[in-house]
């Protein structure tokens, strides 16, 4: 699987910052660093809450019993992976 583009990266990190009023910058967030715990630091709720604007902004279905939101989830860049996956067109 390819790196998401660098206007997805940049517009998710974007929506991160805007949805979870983060006080940082979304050219700060390391693309690599982990979003969950240590990295961003996002909790549970964090991260249902960007699964749920994801959800609307890109049509993705993002869903609490996916084994595969471990991966999903582990980076901004693995999330953009996943959008650009699976997003409607």
């Amino acid at each position: 699987m390819k790196t998401a583009d660098t206007e997805l990266l940049h517009e998710v990190a974007s929506l991160l910052v805007t949805e979870l009023n983060l006080e940082i910058a979304p050219g700060d967030i390391d693309p690599a660093a982990p979003l969950y715990g240590d990295g961003l630091g996002l909790d549970s709720i964090d991260i249902l809450e960007v699964s749920l604007v994801v959800s609307k902004r890109y049509g993705v279905q993002l869903r609490a019993d996916d084994a595969d939101n471990e991966k999903i989830f582990a980076s901004l860049a693995s999330l953009c992976d996943h959008i650009a996956a699976h997003r409607a067109r």
